[in-house]
């Protein structure tokens, strides 16, 4: 079991705190928040140990669970890959690209590994059909949210689009050729909804929207490939793929069969691959520690959220 600790304990501090305490691969030694008054009352609470300052709890770990507020981020990484200890940290990476291209830097000198918390990766929609994305050439993503003001300090791309854009990253697998956006705010300082298209050097072309001051939540993805449709549904954790192929010689009389004007003929399959359920968090934290005991690559690399930043900043810059 890997000795571990939390910088942060609000909302989803408290999270990873519970997840930590009682996964298998974790000891939790304790935790640290800089609001003295709700870090006593976490510890009263549940019993988690409470650590006075970042230094005594990154000394006591071999892990450190960064779940602070995105500016401190980096400071936060900095201070515990200096002292040979892995870090996982919440997504936005850090505050700038710049911050988070010097952590990787760290990472790589102090031989420590590094995971983001890009938490989609492991919802058990989208595991269930990523083997099944083949070059996808089209992709929409809709990520729609009631109004919360919790998260309100950042524009709505770093709070709830970025997680689309890393699945997209991670899906395409090509450079970034050209990105159209536009943002606004109603009723935040930053914009609260926001819509991007990103071209792809392969041909690819991505539409994305965010918002968080919809009527309903919605995070769906819909995935366009040569003879297949794939749609993800995020948050019901649903999935549907609806594939063509030539059509039989005599199809059936339930068969859907599709003729176009070649008078070529292609039969519609539909499919709802098996969904299992799992707790994405515990999972995530998880296979970080896999990644450290195997000594292997972690699934979301510090690298995967150091260009989900880069593209967030780069749709930003243009409102």
């Amino acid at each position: 079991m890997l000795k571990a600790g939390v910088l942060g304990a609000g909302h989803l501090g408290k999270i990873h705190l519970r997840l930590l305490n009682q996964s298998e691969k974790y000891q939790l030694v304790g935790f640290h928040d800089a609001d003295i008054e709700n870090a006593k009352k976490v510890e009263a609470e549940f019993g988690y140990k409470f650590f006075e300052t970042v230094e005594e709890l990154i000394d006591a770990v071999e892990v450190v669970d960064i779940v602070t507020p995105t500016l401190s981020h980096y400071d936060c990484a900095k201070l515990a890959i200096a002292k040979n200890k892995h870090i996982f940290v919440e997504k936005p990476i850090t505050n700038t690209v710049q911050e988070a291209e010097a952590l990787r830097t760290l990472v790589a000198e102090h031989h420590v590994k590094g995971q983001v918390g890009h938490v989609e990766r492991f919802n058990p929609a989208f595991s269930a059909i990523k083997d099944l994305l083949d070059k996808p050439m089209f992709i929409e993503a809709h990520r729609l949210a009631e109004f919360n003001p919790r998260g309100t300090d950042v524009p709505v791309v770093l709070d709830l689009m970025i997680h689309d854009i890393d699945i997209i990253l991670s899906v395409v697998q090509s450079k970034v050729k050209h990105i159209s956006a536009s943002g606004v705010s109603v009723i935040s300082d930053t914009p609260d909804i926001a819509n991007a298209r990103i071209e792809f050097v392969n041909g690819c072309v991505a539409n994305l929207t965010a918002s968080r001051i919809s009527l309903k939540n919605m995070r769906k993805t819909r995935f366009f490939q040569r003879d297949a449709y794939i749609s993800v549904d995020f948050l019901e954790k649903k999935c549907e793929v609806v594939r063509m192929k030539d059509a039989p010689e005599t199809p059936g009389d339930f068969d859907m069969i599709l003729q176009n004007a070649e008078g070529v003929k292609k039969q519609i399959y539909f499919a709802n691959p098996d969904v299992e359920n799992n707790n994405a968090i515990l999972d995530e934290l998880e296979t970080f520690a896999n990644a450290i005991n195997n000594d292997t690559q972690p699934v979301v690399t510090l690298h995967d959220g150091t260009e989900a930043l880069r593209v967030a900043n780069m749709i930003i810059d243009q409102f």
